[in-house]
């Protein structure tokens, strides 16, 4: 038998020689490599103007820039991509690979009223142009007080600190760097925009060619004669220019004046490898603070929570080995003479109120939570390439739809065990199935009318909005209900004491028990908030983020610090009496959701000072309260059920008749 097996292993570990042999390179991320030949045009892409003063995007011909010769056609777009209001077109900007040019565009028309208007309004309002080339974003390098910063896009124009006028930019001076790639030996597996594709030793021949890694751009405004320009065509050649210093060689944005658009490209050799291109982008500002903040608030946060959870383990143990160690009638004098979580034995699996709504809640909770973690454990491994643009949230997407069945899980096994039967419990999935959707549709709606009022692409078209009704009532509907299905057939947690048919009193307290559940939320928050920080900065700043694997890091230890936060709270609302430690469970650790909203407050006041406009503030306010709710709804699920566990475990323990 052994003899018969050894020619196949053999085969088999050939095979994996040769294939290893054969592949000295493996790139999972990002979009399928292009190569291109010497004189092999290349078009650029633009994407929504965006301005960090306003927030909202609108479409780049809104403008009057040159259009293609053959039309403006729209690319391909995800669901993530026109969630967040992209809108990807073709443009004039033609390139050939290694061909130095400086190439003529278009004249407009004399500029109208209403167009000088919105020219000067996107100027002083900070909007940039988002060009992209081979999926890379143009980057831009601009001194501010000495130090090189790093921008991604151009200005639409510029106003002159000492001036009322504003000037549009109309030349640039694009720098495109290539890499020689030859194409030996070499297969790369790549993912994104472009799909699946496979390089090989059969294209060798195909492949060989210049990769582009790098494009950045120069700005100017440079002031031409328009009758000498009338005389030119699109790409036509024309002298390299220098960008003017003075405002007088500058092209002025006022009425009936023509404007000509050029640019000129250099082609540069680099070293850098195709799959290093991003790095350039991901290079965060003030890394080393980034770091070492998080990390001394991850000491802290441990420190902290390791005593409160060390010193709680020895209490309760000493509670309960003393409590074991006395004979029936000493533990019956006991429950008469002590006080503590002792006495609220036959309350403590009480019903608790509102109860459809707390499984409907932790059942939401739970679709939350799995979402953010497989989303986020994915993209530290590297599958979510920001060169995938969307990919990020298309995939959350498609991962709260389909943990759905979790949700209706949950929620109809956590309501036959608070109710004891399984009726009601299609209404139990339909609510999970509707109530975060429910608030995130509504938020969304309104904002989106908002967005549409500014005729800004951020706003969703009514076709995706089908989608997303289709999406939602198709697929995480159904699912939801058979998950309750399958929470119909399982097994009833048990109970490992009797509920007595009177409720007890609850003593009268000092002080109310809601100032310490919102207390309660300070310690979770103190794991989160300087990573928050960087989160809003990625998304209200324009700058990528993409330290995923620390923020795993950051939310495993937020888990852990909302359960612990949640037992002790529990355990010492036991310890006086309070049985009605349902809720209060929920938001121990749920209540972190209301100083994350807090600090987006504080973020939008001394952070986004440029934010200009009651519509943007609206906006950003908006948002931030649909990520307030959905931190509430994941935090507040891990801290009940922890607390949950603790007590069913804590009354286990106990022997009771």
């Amino acid at each position: 038998m052994l003899k018969m097996r050894m020619p196949a292993i053999y085969r088999a570990f050939i095979l994996v020689v040769l294939f290893a042999h054969a592949c000295n390179a493996f790139y999972l991320p990002g979009s399928y490599m292009h190569t291109y030949s010497n004189g092999e045009p290349i078009f650029a892409k633009v994407n929504s103007l965006t301005s960090i003063e306003t927030e909202l995007p609108f479409s780049y011909y809104s403008l009057p820039y040159c259009k293609p010769a053959g039309g403006i056609k729209k690319s391909a777009e995800n669901l993530g991509e026109l969630l967040m209001g992209d809108q990807i077109d073709n443009s004039p900007y033609r390139f050939r690979m290694n061909v130095n040019e400086s190439v003529f565009l278009c004249t407009t028309p004399p500029l109208s009223e209403h167009e000088v208007k919105l020219l000067k309004q996107r100027t002083r309002d900070l909007y940039q142009v988002n060009m992209i080339l081979d999926n890379l974003p143009a980057m831009r390098y601009a001194k501010q007080n000495g130090v090189n910063i790093q921008w991604t896009g151009f200005p639409v124009g510029y106003a002159p600190q000492n001036s009322n006028d504003d000037y549009i930019i109309n030349h640039l001076k694009f720098t495109v760097l290539v890499h020689e790639y030859e194409g030996s030996a070499v297969e790369i597996i790549g993912t994104g925009e472009e799909g699946m594709g496979v390089i090989s030793e059969a294209d060798k021949e195909k492949a060989s060619g210049y990769e582009i890694v790098g494009f950045e751009v120069v700005p100017c405004s440079v002031k031409y004669d328009p009758e000498v320009m009338a005389k030119l065509h699109m790409y036509d050649n024309i002298s390299s220019v220098n960008c003017p210093l003075d405002l007088d060689k500058s092209q002025i944005i006022r009425e009936q004046e023509r404007v000509s658009f050029t640019y000129e490209v250099e082609f540069v050799k680099s070293d850098t490898r195709w799959p290093s291109r991003w790095d350039a982008y991901l290079k965060m500002e003030g890394a080393r603070v980034h770091w070492f903040s998080i990390l001394n608030s991850l000491m802290v946060i441990f420190f902290l929570a390791g005593i409160v959870f060390v010193i709680f383990l020895r209490t309760v143990r000493r509670d309960l080995t003393k409590y074991e160690e006395l004979d029936k009638e000493a533990q019956a004098q006991m429950n008469e003479e002590l006080s503590g979580w002792k006495l609220v034995v036959g309350d403590v699996f009480r019903e608790p109120d509102c109860s459809k709504l707390l499984c409907v809640m932790v059942g939401d909770g739970v679709q939350i939570t799995g979402m953010a973690v497989v989303t986020i454990v994915f993209a530290a491994i590297g599958f979510m390439s920001p060169a995938s643009r969307g990919m990020l949230l298309t995939g959350m997407i498609i991962l709260y739809l389909f943990l759905g069945i979790a949700a209706g899980y949950v929620s109809v096994r956590l309501w036959r065990t608070i109710k004891g039967t399984s009726e009601g419990w299609r209404s139990v999935s339909w609510s999970a199935a509707c109530f975060f959707p429910g608030i995130a549709f509504v938020i969304l709606t309104a904002l989106n009318f908002i967005l549409w009022g500014s005729k800004s692409t951020g706003a969703i078209p009514i076709s995706m909005y089908f989608v997303l009704l289709s999406l939602w009532f198709c697929i995480s509907v159904p699912l939801t209900l058979l998950g309750g299905f399958f929470g119909t057939r399982a097994e009833a947690i048990q109970y490992p004491v009797r509920t007595n048919q009177i409720p007890r009193e609850i003593p009268a307290r000092k002080y109310p028990s809601w100032l310490l559940v919102l207390g309660a939320g300070t310690l979770p928050f103190g794991t989160l908030f300087i990573e928050l920080f960087f989160i809003l900065s990625s998304i209200w700043l324009g700058r990528f983020y993409y330290v995923f694997g620390f923020l795993l890091i950051v939310l495993l230890l937020l888990v852990i610090v909302c359960a612990e936060v949640s037992v002790v709270l529990t355990y010492m609302h036991l310890c006086v009496e309070d049985w009605q430690w349902w809720w209060k469970a929920f938001f121990a650790s749920g209540s972190v959701a209301l100083y994350v909203f807090l600090y987006s407050i504080n973020y939008l006041v001394f952070d986004l000072q440029s934010l200009s406009g009651p519509v943007s503030a609206v906006l950003y306010l908006g948002y931030s309260l649909l990520m307030a709710i959905a931190i509430m709804l994941s935090t507040g699920t891990v801290g009940f059920f922890m607390s949950f566990y603790f007590v069913h475990y804590l009354f286990s323990s106990v022997k009771i008749d």
